[in-house]
């Protein structure tokens, strides 16, 4: 993408006051939520409109223009308000945040995250690429052992879009399998029976915006956290949810998580399939969830290996060491299940191979 700035003007027709203060939103709020979303800045007097920032995002920008004051046209007399839903709507069918994000990865552009406590950068390319994903898709996924970013980065692109207020607050939640989902018995309210569950967020948080911002943001329920029980019946707009250790959801928590997200919202989802806590019989709904979206374009998928675990060098090997063990363990318990199976299968054919040499009595005439 070329990084040249460029001027674009638009002179919006018909002329009508009501149909601006529409298109423009209270207190312009509409106008600022292009520019932040698009980085772009927009200035107008009366229906003409200048626009400056880079070419791809100023064109979509007016082009996002056109298209909502065309939705001002009075309706039997009255004048559509244009919603936040509207804008974040529009500017998706541009698709041009995915084509500047995606453009940098293409050209071995590096891909990083600015916080006030420093720059984070990915280590490998499935944490470039996982990055990306959580840029231009609504609902990532990051899967893969311990140590491996999937939260760290979730949390860093969460604290990211706050920073540039694409999103007004961050929510994190897990499944609180450890108590049961029963939290009523734990001492304190509700954040501090969760928070022990939510440590690793927690430590991210305060690493990126320090304790006492963090503590603030709290306060104000920007940054809110909840176990996963409680979302039920919510439809949470303009955030960034993150639901981490998802491997202890089950089917039907995943499916009412994923149908909590509203408009301008993102979610990522963290787990490790390989450490699931759930009682003996129950579908994980991480599992579940791999094999029914993985075709929906809106969503992806990112799988990482012990070649992405940015920890001490022996965790890659216990990784390694543990997934080995595992495979064997699970190659044998089939080995173990098809010979059940061909004993269970022997003898029901020998029953009725005895069952069939049976004579039948006789009854006398």
């Amino acid at each position: 993408m070329s990084n040249k700035i460029v001027t674009l003007e638009i002179d919006l027709e018909p002329s009508d006051n009501r149909r601006l203060a529409s298109l423009c939103g209270p207190f312009d709020d509409n106008i600022k939520h292009l520019e932040r979303r698009l980085g772009v800045e927009i200035s107008y007097r009366g229906n003409f409109f200048t626009i400056v920032g880079k070419p791809h995002t100023s064109a979509a920008a007016l082009e996002i223009i056109k298209t909502l004051y065309v939705n001002t046209a009075p309706v039997r007399g009255n004048i559509p308000d244009i919603e936040p839903e509207e804008i974040h709507l529009a500017i998706k069918e541009t698709g041009v945040l995915e084509q500047d994000t995606e453009s940098n990865l293409e050209h071995g552009k590096e891909v990083f995250i600015k916080t006030k406590k420093g720059v984070i950068k990915p280590r490998t390319p499935n944490q470039a690429q996982y990055l990306v994903n959580m840029v231009t898709h609504d609902i990532s996924f990051g899967i893969g052992p311990a140590g491996t970013g999937k939260t760290y980065l979730a949390v860093a692109a969460a604290v990211d879009a706050l920073e540039r207020q694409e999103i007004r607050r961050i929510l994190l939640t897990r499944p609180a399998v450890e108590a049961g989902e029963k939290l009523g018995f734990l001492p304190g309210d509700l954040s501090q029976k969760v928070d022990p569950y939510l440590r690793p967020l927690y430590d991210a948080l305060f690493e990126m915006l320090g304790f006492e911002k963090v503590e603030k943001l709290i306060e104000r329920n920007v940054i809110e956290v909840a176990p996963l029980a409680y979302m039920r019946g919510r439809t949470l707009n303009d955030a960034f949810i993150i639901l981490d250790e998802s491997q202890n959801t089950t089917v039907e928590q995943m499916k009412m998580f994923l149908t909590r997200i509203g408009f301008n919202s993102r979610a990522v989802i963290t787990g490790d399939v390989t450490q699931i806590d759930l009682p003996r019989g129950a579908k994980s709904g991480l599992r579940h969830a791999i094999e029914v979206l993985n075709e929906v374009d809106e969503i992806s998928f990112n799988f990482f290996q012990s070649d992405d675990v940015v920890r001490h060098p022996v965790v890659a090997r216990i990784v390694n060491a543990y997934e080995k063990w595992e495979a064997q363990d699970q190659k044998e318990r089939k080995e173990y299940e098809k010979r059940r199976r061909e004993e269970r299968e022997a003898k029901l054919q020998e029953a009725s191979a005895a069952q069939s040499s049976v004579t039948p009595e006789t009854k006398p005439s």
